[in-house]
């Protein structure tokens, strides 16, 4: 997927979201692109994500 495509599949999705009522801040923007572009793994991109929200995931507890 190019950039440039991915950079407006988040921007749409963002969109999306804030209809919603929720909010997207700029690093989860560049988390997602990173996945997108499969610089990260979604297991890495999880764990980002869950970390930054304070959540422990399941598959991580003992």
């Amino acid at each position: 997927m190019h950039s440039n495509t991915i950079d407006k599949s988040i921007a749409n999705a963002v969109a999306s979201v804030e209809m919603e009522g929720f909010h997207i801040d700029e690093q989860g923007k560049i988390w997602c692109k990173q996945l997108l572009l499969k610089e990260i793994t979604m297991e890495e991109y999880i764990d980002l994500v869950t970390r930054k929200a304070g959540v422990t995931p399941k598959c991580h507890t003992k």
